[in-house]
C-alpha cells in the first residue's frame, strides 16, 4: 500500500500540554502521529519520550514514575529521561540498543512545546510567540480541545471569521463581520487578515465587555486582525471602541494596528495553537487574554467558559465538515474571497510539509 502523504511538517514547535497538565505522574499524548509519555522531572523540567518500551512495545505511560526514570509497567525495564535503558530484571549486562527516543521540549507562554522533527534543528527561537498568555498586562485563561478533523480545517476556520455571523450568532456574531472589506497579506512564514469594522452595533459579547470595563453603551468600532505563523499558530487581536477614538488608525483596512489607541474600548487576544494527532484528530489549545479589568478572577472564569462555549460551537461544525469530506474524497472545492486567508495559510503549511519531503543530497567522495 503506497503511504499517504504527510499533511504535516515534522521540523516545528507543537504544543503537547499545558504546563498544569504536566506534573509528577505519566501523561500519554499523541503528536503528529507519534505516542508520546510526558512527565515533570526533579528539577521542574518536562521529558518527552517515546510511549512505548524498547523490549515488547509496552507503552510506558502505564508504567510508572520514580524519581527521573520510568519503569515500564510489564517487565520492569527502567529508563532514564533521556530514553536510556538503566536497569533490566533479573541481568547485570544491559543491552547497549536498549533505548527509546527522546524529544526536544520546551515550556514557554504556559505551553509544553515539543519538536517531533529533527533534534538538531529544534531552534527554540521558532516557537511561537504568544507571550499575552503570559504577560503582567494581560490576564486569561483558556482549555485544550480534542477535535475529530485535520488540524488544517481549525486553521481555515480561524483564518476566516465571516463564519462568526452564522456560527456564533448569539454571542460575537454579527452581520457587520460578514459584510465587511478585509485585507489579507503574507510573509514568509505569516499570513494576515486584517478587518475593520467603523461605527456598528456592537455583538452581545463585546457589548457587555465594553459596559463593564467602561460603562460604555453605544455604537463602537470594532477590529479583527488574525495572525497565522506557519505550520499551526492563529493569533486573533480583536476588540471594540468607542467609535473615532482611534482604535481604528486612520485609512481603516489600509491603517497598521500599532498605531492604534485603545484606551476608550476592550481589547482581546484570541491565542490558538493547533497540534496534529493523526491525519484526522488534533489538539487544539486556546486562550482568550484580555487588557481589562485585570485583577477580576470571576471575570477571567466566566470569560474562559464563555469562550469554551463559542469553540464547542466551531467543533461541531468541524467534525461535521470533516465526516462530510470523508464521505465524499472526490470533491472538488472551490475558493471565495473570504478563503484569501486560509490559502495562504495552506501554501506556507504545503511548502514545509514540501521542503522536508525533498530527498538529502549527499555529496560523492572521489576515489583515493
Amino acid at each position: 500500500m503506497k503511504p499517504s502523504k504527510s499533511t504535516f511538517p515534522l521540523n516545528a514547535w507543537y504544543a503537547a500540554a499545558y504546563d498544569v497538565e504536566v506534573g509528577r505522574s505519566l501523561m500519554a499524548r499523541t503528536l503528529c502521529k507519534q505516542k508520546l509519555v510526558l512527565f515533570r522531572k526533579l528539577d521542574g523540567s518536562v521529558a518527552a519520550l517515546e510511549d512505548a518500551c524498547w523490549h515488547r512495545l509496552m507503552p510506558l505511560s502505564l508504567g510508572h514514575l520514580q524519581g527521573d526514570e520510568v519503569t515500564c509497567g510489564y517487565h520492569g525495564l527502567v529508563y532514564n529521561a533521556q530514553g536510556r535503558c538503566t536497569h533490566m530484571p533479573s541481568q547485570d549486562t544491559l543491552n547497549p540498543s536498549a533505548c527509546v527516543r527522546s524529544f526536544p521540549v520546551l515550556e514557554k507562554h504556559r505551553f509544553v512545546w515539543v519538536w517531533p522533527g529533527d533534534p538538531a534543528k529544534a531552534d527554540p527561537a521558532l516557537v511561537p510567540d504568544m507571550h499575552w498568555n503570559d504577560d503582567a498586562a494581560w490576564a486569561g485563561d483558556g482549555k485544550m480541545i480534542r477535535v475529530k478533523c485535520d488540524y488544517r480545517l481549525v486553521v481555515d476556520n480561524l483564518m476566516d471569521l465571516t463564519h462568526e455571523t452564522f456560527v456564533h450568532g448569539s454571542s460575537i456574531g454579527q452581520q457587520a463581520v460578514a459584510e465587511a472589506p478585509f485585507v489579507a497579506t503574507h510573509g514568509e512564514r505569516t499570513a494576515t487578515v486584517t478587518r475593520w469594522m467603523e461605527n456598528i452595533d456592537a455583538p452581545p459579547f463585546w457589548a457587555g465587555q465594553i459596559e463593564h470595563s467602561l460603562g460604555y453603551k453605544g455604537k463602537v468600532d470594532r477590529w479583527q486582525i488574525i495572525k497565522f505563523e506557519a505550520p499551526c499558530t492563529v493569533n486573533i487581536d480583536v476588540g471594540v471602541a468607542e467609535p473615532g477614538t482611534g482604535a481604528i488608525p486612520p485609512g481603516g483596512n489600509q491603517g497598521d494596528s500599532r498605531l492604534s489607541q485603545r484606551g476608550r474600548g476592550v481589547n482581546g487576544y484570541v491565542l490558538n495553537t493547533i497540534s496534529p494527532e493523526t491525519d484526522n484528530t488534533c489538539l487544539y489549545f486556546w486562550a482568550f487574554a484580555r487588557n481589562y479589568c485585570l485583577s477580576e478572577q470571576r471575570l477571567t472564569h466566566q470569560l474562559r467558559e464563555g469562550v469554551a462555549n463559542i469553540f464547542r460551537e466551531d467543533e461541531h461544525v468541524l467534525e461535521a465538515q470533516q465526516k462530510a469530506m470523508e464521505d465524499h474524497p472526490d470533491h472538488t472545492f472551490y475558493n471565495l474571497n473570504i478563503d484569501a486567508g486560509s490559502m495562504w495559510a495552506r501554501r506556507l503549511i504545503d511548502g514545509l510539509v514540501a521542503k522536508e519531503a525533498r530527498p538529502s543530497v549527499i555529496p560523492i567522495q572521489a576515489a583515493a
